[in-house]
């Protein structure tokens, strides 16, 4: 009976660690997003305010500015 709550234990851990490797890469590639945005918005109209805007708006702006461009 220790033997069967100590591999669930064990399972419960490499499920936790699996869901926050999983979060941590959406988080990165949104990230992402808002870096590639600001800095292509910055370049195209030298504004922070427009920077900011599309940076809010991440991977929109992005494909847009891909298939506008």
């Amino acid at each position: 009976m220790a033997d069967l709550d100590a591999e669930k234990k064990k399972d419960e851990t490499e499920n936790k660690k699996k869901k926050v490797t999983i979060s941590n890469f959406d988080r990165t590639i949104f990230d992402l997003g808002i870096a590639l945005a600001a800095v292509i918005s910055y370049t195209n109209w030298h504004s922070i305010p427009w920077a900011m805007l599309h940076g809010f708006l991440n991977w929109i702006y992005v494909i847009y500015y891909a298939i506008r461009y």
